[in-house]
């Protein structure tokens, strides 16, 4: 096993300086009032979870920057995080958190953890893992998307993360410094009880874990999921298996371990019908998981088996595949699940936070719930008992023809709230800017198999049909960066893909890649693996050699590597699988802000959201055409403020109104109207989060993609505006 060295580097002038910025000196205040002593909070201006909370909001109360000024932001500061690491990460996708007026977030190539002063931008003290090859195996790369903090109230401060490696490690948060006492020497290696077959401990260095999504700290308690490489075309369907674990913040003493794929004797065993439990793996949580501390109950939002679109190997509906489970806090103990997709094919991984909600629904006030999901489905249950808050119906679904595969008879279908975002392709769906291009969309589409949701792949024939043509399943409809919620208004907020185009075809792979009976591919096309986004890109990977004559670059892969990876560049209007002369196939919208009730379980409104792809504004064919503003394929997050939804475009534009770019967009959350936006360089891959430091209102942006690397960026209104001002709390 690969020695790892831990590496914090203070860019303070002395430790004691760094000590005296980080106690709140005379040079950084934050008000404290309303809040546990020691306890950090949304309500006193910080931000100090991934997602707001540890409810999954992504809710701050501040209202300093409104509707009325929102178009006056500019930037207070911002850090570029090519340095951390051996080669500059253009996949930047953390959330960064504030704390007693210190931002923490990781970045970089190496997923190196900084400290910045939250009103300059300026560096406090960075630490990395040097992990060597142990990083270059890792199947979750580059500098996921964040950390989380934990507090005793007494001055234990601690920020805790998971290395690209698998290892959790918590430093102190003054100093970025290693905790002594926590696990060994500071760090805990979580590979160690990961298994694969019936038991065999998988290896330390090559062994096939990871995580990109931040471990949830609740009542001095962590909580890590676990991830595995592209489901999509893997090589052994026998892989790592899925669990969930939990340590003491304190001591990284651990606490429970929840299997994901029942062992036997477990809840859940015998939906692996034939001992299938036995040769699959994955079925982690890859996503961001909540707790309700009150309840002290946990949510788990499981992703599916191996492999994604093939589960001939596993006959059965193959719990906790593709399930919200809910476990005690102090036991890890299942308390109830909902299996949203059974015998999962279609890679409707559970993608988002789960949502804490307390709703009234019909006068009567409820513990909820909520899940959003890649299928444009909101599942709303009560959080204690696990009954859906409406009717969830079995419903019959269109069966497979795969050899070797059987699929569920019947599906979930929520009665309320209804659909978000496409999740199927009918002939209705397809382009019809003009006769011309609906009619070279019908005879596109006839390559294909279309239908509903829950349309199964096909092996893919040269003749046709090649693939089935889906929207919302590899990419979704939400994908992770997940949703919000308003605890005022009681509404969900979510920005949705609705042209996130894959064609679900099947491929018997080469004998020496791979021992499923399928993989994703396509007929008459060169067998090539999907890997995820960042794969081969870790800090200590070997550079690969360049040919003195480039060769051509090969051709795209069918489809987005579960909403996880780094497709091609898409076509027009989003999706990666049919297109009419460049266009996607599918009409607009092709990417919204929605909002839902959660206590009618109504839609109150949707908006397009981001500027018309460039390729459609200027595409001949629809010269002289008045296009309504389509939005923009892609995944990105939002953050909620007072008055506010904001959320960034996910890919850049050219526009009479800006140079090309991306723009941090703001609307009103009672109807959906964009209030304000600002320019970005690029677009925006990292969730916004906003906080109150000195009186002054800060929203923080990830941003990178293409030629650009990973910077965050810091907005807020200028000083002058901000004087006098309550703080907006």
């Amino acid at each position: 096993m690969t020695r790892t060295f831990g590496r914090t580097v203070l860019a303070a002038a002395s430790l004691a300086s760094v000590l005296g910025l980080l106690s709140l000196g005379p040079r950084m205040t934050v008000d404290l009032s309303g809040q546990a002593p020691g306890f950090p909070s949304t309500k006193n201006g910080e931000w100090p979870y991934y997602t707001a909370d540890v409810k999954g909001s992504r809710y701050s109360p501040l209202d300093q920057i409104n509707a009325s000024n929102f178009n006056q932001l500019e930037v207070a500061w911002r850090f570029k995080t090519d340095n951390l690491g051996t080669r500059p990460e253009f996949k930047l996708e953390g959330t960064p958190l504030m704390v007693k007026g210190v931002i923490y977030a990781t970045g970089g190539t190496r997923r190196s953890v900084v400290a910045l002063d939250g009103k300059t931008g300026e560096l406090i003290w960075v630490h990395a893992e040097k992990e060597g090859m142990r990083a270059v195996h890792a199947p979750r790369q580059l500098s996921g998307r964040g950390l989380s903090y934990w507090t005793d109230g007494k001055g234990d401060d601690r920020v805790i993360y998971v290395t690209t490696g698998y290892r959790l490690v918590s430093l102190n948060a003054k100093t970025g410094v290693p905790v002594p006492g926590f696990g060994r020497d500071g760090v805990v290696d979580m590979k160690v009880g990961a298994m694969i077959g019936k038991g065999t401990q998988i290896d330390l260095e090559t062994g096939e874990i990871g995580l990109h999504s931040t471990p949830t700290v609740a009542k001095d308690v962590i909580i890590v999921g676990s991830s595995f490489r592209e489901g999509l075309t893997v090589k052994h369907h026998n892989n790592t298996k899925g669990i969930v674990r939990a340590w003491d913040a304190k001591s990284g003493k651990l606490l429970w371990t929840f299997n994901t794929i029942p062992r036997p004797g477990e809840f859940g065993n015998d939906t692996w019908e034939k001992e299938s439990w036995a040769i699959n793996g994955n079925t982690g949580v890859w996503t961001q998981i909540t707790v309700d501390e009150e309840l002290g109950l946990v949510y788990l939002p499981v992703e599916d088996p191996t492999s994604d679109l093939y589960g001939g190997h596993r006959p059965g509906n193959n719990l906790f595949g593709d399930s919200l489970v809910c476990v005690d806090l102090k036991t890890g103990q299942r308390k109830w699940h909902y299996q949203v997709v059974h015998h999962p094919i279609w890679d409707f991984d559970l993608p988002a936070a789960p949502l804490i909600a307390d709703i009234v629904v019909a006068g009567k006030p409820i513990k909820a719930v909520a899940l959003a999901s890649k299928q444009g489905f909101l599942y709303v249950f009560d959080r204690v008992t696990g009954q859906p808050v409406w009717p969830i119906e079995e419903r019959p679904v269109p069966q497979t023809d795969v050899p070797g595969e059987k699929t569920a008879p019947t599906q979930p279908f929520p009665t309320k709230p209804p659909a978000y975002s496409r999740n199927g392709v009918v002939e209705s769906d397809l382009i019809d800017f003009t006769p011309e291009l609906k009619a070279a969309g019908l005879e596109a589409a006839k390559r294909y198999r279309l239908g509903p949701v829950f349309t199964p792949p096909v092996v893919s024939k040269v003749e046709g049909p090649i693939a089935t043509l889906t929207s919302g399943t590899l990419s979704g409809g939400v994908n992770w960066p997940g949703s919000g919620y308003d605890p005022e208004l009681h509404t969900f907020f979510s920005h949705v893909c609705d042209a996130c185009i894959a064609p679900l075809g099947l491929v018997v792979p080469p004998k020496d890649f791979s021992a499923l009976d399928y993989v994703m591919g396509t007929a008459g096309s060169t067998f090539r693996p999907i890997v995820g986004g960042g794969e081969g890109e870790a800090a200590d990977a070997p550079r690969p050699a360049r040919p003195a004559t480039p060769p051509p670059p090969p051709p795209p892969p069918p489809a987005a590597a579960g909403g996880r990876g780094t497709p091609p560049a898409p076509p027009a209007g989003g999706g990666f699988g049919a297109t009419v002369q460049g266009l996607s196939i599918v009409k607009p919208p092709y990417g919204q802000i929605v909002a839902i009730n959660l206590d009618r379980g109504d839609l109150v409104w949707s908006t397009p959201h981001g500027d018309t792809p460039d390729a459609v504004r200027n595409h001949p064919a629809l010269k002289g055409l008045n296009i309504p503003k389509t939005g923009q394929s892609g995944n990105v997050g939002v953050a909620i403020t007072k008055t506010l939804v904001i959320s960034g475009d996910p890919s850049v534009t050219t526009t009479p109104e800006h140079p090309r770019g991306a723009m941090l967009r703001a609307y009103d959350k009672t109807n959906g109207k964009e209030v304000g936006a600002v320019w970005l360089p690029a677009p925006n891959t990292g969730s916004a989060m906003t906080y109150m430091l000195d009186g002054r209102q800060y929203i923080v942006v990830g941003v990178s993609g293409g030629n650009y690397s990973g910077e965050y960026i810091a907005f807020s209104l200028p000083a002058a505006s901000t004087r006098g001002t309550a703080g907006g709390r």
